[in-house]
C-alpha cells in the first residue's frame, strides 16, 4: 500500500493507524501547495479532489476520504484491538463517531486555517468547536477511549484534529478530559514514529 500525505493534515490518522497495525506501506509526500509528489507527479491525476489523505490499495485503485481510509485499513486486521467488527451496535457507534468528528469537527476547523477570516466570522467558528469540545469534553471518562476501554479509529482521528489546536491558538487544557486523551495518545510510539516520519 502507498499512502499519498502531508504534514500537518488529516492524512496523519491512517498513517497512524497503518503503524498501529503494522501493517505494510510506503509513504509519498505531497506538497499542498504545488499539488506534487515528492518524485514530481501531479497529485491531481492520483486524486482529482486534490487532497489528501489518498491511499493505493493496489495498482491502479485509490481509496480517498479519511474514515473510508480508516475503516479499510481496520478490515485488513479485523481481530486488532484498534478494530470493530462490522455488524454490531459497536461499530454503527464508531460510525457515528466518524461522522461527528468528520462533520462537527474536521469541517468545522478547516474555516480557520484561512487567515483572510475576518474576525466576527473566526469567532462564529470558535464558538460552534468549542460547543463540540464541551460536547466531547462531557463524554469522555477518565482513563478512557471514546468507546471504552481500548483504542479505537475514531480516537486517532480526534487526536490528529486536536492537534490542529496549536495552529489557532486554542489551548486544549480548557477541556482536561479531552486534554488528557490527547497526550495518551500522543505518547503511543506508533503516533510519535508517524510524527518523526513526517518531518
Amino acid at each position: 500500500m502507498k499512502l499519498y500525505f502531508a504534514p500537518d493534515t488529516c492524512s496523519l490518522a491512517p498513517h497512524i493507524v497503518l503503524r498501529e497495525l503494522a501493517l505494510p506501506f510506503t509513504l509519498v509526500r505531497v506538497n499542498n501547495q504545488s499539488k506534487k509528489t515528492e518524485d514530481g507527479q501531479d497529485f491531481y491525476h492520483i486524486n482529482p479532489k486534490g487532497y489528501v489523505a489518498a491511499l493505493e490499495i493496489d495498482e491502479g485503485s485509490i481509496l480517498t476520504e479519511g474514515p473510508p481510509i480508516l475503516l479499510y485499513l481496520a478490515s485488513l486486521q479485523p481481530t486488532a484491538p484498534l478494530c470493530v467488527a462490522p455488524g454490531g451496535m459497536d461499530y454503527i457507534r464508531l460510525l457515528e463517531w466518524l461522522n461527528f468528528l468528520a462533520t462537527e469537527l474536521h469541517a468545522g476547523m478547516a474555516p480557520l486555517f484561512n487567515r483572510a477570516l475576518p474576525q466576527p466570522v473566526r469567532e462564529g467558528f470558535e464558538q460552534r468547536l468549542f460547543q463540540r469540545f464541551a460536547y466531547l469534553e462531557n463524554t469522555l471518562r477518565p482513563g478512557l477511549f471514546l468507546q471504552g476501554e481500548t483504542l479505537g479509529l475514531a480516537d486517532i482521528y480526534l487526536y490528529v484534529l486536536c492537534g490542529w489546536c496549536k495552529f489557532f491558538a486554542i489551548d486544549l487544557a480548557q477541556w482536561p478530559a479531552l486534554h488528557a486523551h490527547y497526550h495518551r495518545i500522543h505518547a503511543r510510539p506508533a503516533v510519535q514514529a508517524a510524527l518523526l516520519a513526517e518531518q
